[in-house]
Formats: C-alpha cells, sequence, structure tokens
C-alpha cells in the first residue's frame, strides 16, 4: 500500500461532535471519529469526570479502558446541572454536527437534550444516543453494562466450556454498540448532505449484540439444540481449536472444508487413512466424534514442538495461529513489519498506540493524546468569546 499522504484532509475534518459519555460505548464511537479527523469535545463533570477514568490505574497511574477509547479528544469540564454550564453547552451545540450521549436512561430527555427539543433550534445537528436497550419497550429505563448485556442476549449460553459460562475477555458488547453508533454518524452525515437535515440515531446494546449472534441464534432456529459452549474450539466445526504441543506450548488451528481434511491427513498428521474414516467423513461426523479424532491430533502433536507443528501446518497450507498472550501482541511481527504503532501524548507522558485498522493510502488518522480531566476548558470557552474573568467566575462557581 502507498503511503499516506502527509497533511491531507481527512474525511470528517471541520466536523465538530460533543459527546456527553462515559464509560466505553460513546467513548468508543467518538474515539473513531476523531481519528478521522473531527473535532471532538468530551463533556465531563468538573470533579471526577467520566468515571472509567476511575477504573484502574494500569497505564502509569491512567485507566486502560481511558487510554483506550479518549485520545485525540478536547476534555471540557462542565457542570451540567447549573444553568451556567448549560448556557456554555448551548453555545457549543450552535455550530456542532453531532452530539452523542449515553447518559443514564432518559437523563439527556430530562436536561432538555433530546432530538425533538433540540431539532427545531439546530436542524443540521445530528443526535446519537446509545442505550443499554434503545428507547420504548419494558426495558427502556433499565441499568445496563457490557457484561449484562453479553449474558441478556445470549452471548454467555454459547461462550466458555461444558461445565461453566464465561465472558468475552474485551467489552465486546460496548464496542458492537460503539461501532454501529459510528458507522450510522457517518451514514446519518451522508444523509444531511443531501437533506440539510439533522437526524436521531437511538442505538441498543442488546440489539447489537443480538445482531452479532446472528449464527448461534439461526443454528438454534426453532427450538434445535443451540451450538454447545466448546471453550476455545469451535464449536460447529472440527478440528478447529487449540490443540497441546509436545513442548507445553499450544497452537490453534482450523480447517473449512473437506479438502483441507484430507490434505491435513496426509500432510500434517501423516495418516492419509484417516481422511477416509467413515466416523470422520464429513464436518457433522467430526464434530459428533470430536473427542476421538482430538486423542489422534493430540497424539501426533504430542511428538513435536509448537514450532515444529506450525511450520508442518504452514506448508500444508492449513490455517493456524499462535495463542498468544498479551506481551506477544504487544510484540507481534505482523504489527511492528506493518509500522502500526505509534506515540501519544498523555497526562502519565508518551505512550503507545495502535492506528485505526482501516488505512487509507490518502491521508493519515488522527493521533493525538489522551486528555487530563478539563485540560481544554479554558481554550473551549476563550473559543466561544469568553474572557479571564467570566472564565473565572465560571470556576469559582464550579460550573466548570
Amino acid at each position: 500500500m502507498t503511503s499516506p499522504v502527509p497533511d491531507a484532509s481527512r474525511p470528517l475534518d471541520g466536523l465538530t461532535v460533543i459527546s456527553l459519555e462515559h464509560a466505553i460505548a460513546a467513548p468508543f464511537c467518538t474515539r473513531q471519529l476523531a481519528d478521522q479527523g473531527a473535532r471532538v469535545i468530551k463533556v465531563e463533570r468538573p470533579q471526577g469526570g467520566d468515571f472509567a477514568r476511575g477504573y484502574d490505574e494500569r497505564v502509569r497511574g491512567l485507566a486502560s479502558h481511558f487510554v483506550w477509547t479518549n485520545r485525540s479528544k478536547e476534555s471540557l469540564g462542565l457542570d451540567l446541572k447549573q444553568p451556567d454550564a448549560r448556557a456554555v453547552l448551548e453555545q457549543l451545540l450552535e455550530t456542532a454536527d453531532v452530539l452523542v450521549q449515553n447518559l443514564a436512561p432518559g437523563a439527556a430527555a430530562r436536561m432538555g437534550l433530546s432530538f425533538e427539543a433540540l431539532h427545531e433550534r439546530y436542524p443540521r445537528l445530528i443526535v446519537c444516543d446509545i442505550s443499554g436497550y434503545g428507547e420504548g419497550g419494558p426495558y427502556q429505563d433499565k441499568k445496563a453494562y457490557d457484561l449484562l448485556i453479553q449474558s441478556e442476549s445470549g452471548f454467555l449460553s454459547v461462550t466458555g466450556t461444558a461445565d461453566e459460562r464465561a465472558k468475552a475477555g474485551c467489552s465486546i458488547a460496548d464496542i458492537s454498540a460503539g461501532m454501529y453508533a459510528y458507522s450510522s454518524i457517518l451514514s446519518a452525515l451522508l444523509l444531511r448532505g443531501r437533506t440539510g437535515k439533522g437526524s436521531r440515531i437511538d442505538v441498543s446494546m442488546l440489539e447489537s449484540m443480538v445482531e452479532w449472534m446472528g449464527f448461534p441464534m439461526y443454528y438454534a432456529f426453532e427450538d434445535a439444540a443451540p451450538p454447545v459452549r466448546a471453550g476455545a474450539a469451535h464449536a460447529t466445526i472440527y478440528p478447529y481449536g487449540p490443540f497441546p504441543a509436545g513442548d507445553g506450548g499450544s497452537v490453534m488451528l482450523g480447517l473449512q472444508n473437506e479438502r483441507e481434511w484430507r490434505i491435513f491427513c496426509e500432510q500434517v498428521l501423516g495418516d492419509a487413512a484417516l481422511a477416509d474414516d467413515a466416523q470422520y467423513a464429513n464436518n457433522t461426523l467430526r464434530v459428533k466424534n470430536r473427542e476421538a479424532l482430538r486423542e489422534r491430533i493430540v497424539a501426533e502433536f504430542s511428538t513435536m514442538t509448537a514450532e515444529q507443528i506450525i511450520d508442518r501446518l504452514e506448508a500444508a497450507r492449513i490455517a493456524n495461529a499462535r495463542v498468544n498472550e498479551m506481551r506477544d501482541v504487544w510484540a507481534h511481527p505482523q504489527l511492528q513489519a506493518r509500522e502500526r504503532w505509534r506515540e501519544i501524548d498523555s497526562p502519565a507522558g508518551r505512550l503507545p498506540a495502535l492506528l485505526p485498522p482501516a488505512s487509507s493510502n490518502a491521508y493519515e488518522p488522527v493521533m493525538n493524546g489522551v486528555p487530563a480531566l478539563g485540560q481544554h476548558t479554558d481554550a473551549i470557552l476563550a473559543g466561544l468569546g469568553y474572557d479571564a474573568d467570566r472564565i473565572a467566575a465560571l470556576r469559582a462557581a464550579g460550573a466548570v
């Protein structure tokens, strides 16, 4: 791929996003917008700010979730319970393109920040509301966090081992909602370009996760048995999962079709006759008889190191992967070879940050720092015409 053009225009340059956000779903959405050039003003309570700032202290005293989802934003401290602070927000909305919020259910509407309340005054404003269950229905006002939505959406029912359910190791429900919010905002911007009018986006964490659950739901269609919980292995394709090597390591491999099954038997296991064994004649039978087949694979792999198994799988063009730990991912040779890491500023000094996954040859994404709480308050207020005395008065009153 050719190198991006230095200092080239980005897709969202010139757009302003105001975000009343906390935790993960909305911050993850708005960070994607910031990556693409939007000015994202993160409105936080002057005391404490986004509560995700306090989740842990793993990144030189900063919270890991916060560092991940908040680079390239401006932090504005506003106590929206105070009229003077609300007036600041109203000024910002006059020229804003997008308002994103994931406050407690109903909180934004009670502050007069529903789409219906804002649209007449700001007809071009796009309003994106992210909540656990969406507007309407019996769950509208129910609190929702990532793990709760993993549970409610059925994700936990198909994840884990036969004996115990397991959650995803990352905030998958927040991520799904954040990505649907991001893509929907881009669509709303395109629509506004044709109609000249803003629109409202209602993103439900539950619906985002249920969409991602499409395969296991259809697999269990009309009360059919759902996919079994199979640990790190695939529930409905076999062999597809981790296998131990003779040196104590593990190798992940996956077969997708009958051609690969035959090659695997012949070139990896060295047992061509196994490909014609009737109890493994197709994927359904291999899944049914997975325990017996696993014993045969493990017996052969026990004579090799993990690297030797990977070499054999590579030679046979069978899909495989190392079972990496976090330290391995930080040093992953593919990420290094593709120069995917950058350094960004933060209150704790320079930190590594991964470039957005979708690269463009037309521009470089924004890779600015993680803001301290209220870091940009004075500058934003000055940009709205507030002089030093008025800013000092707001600060003395606790409005900012």
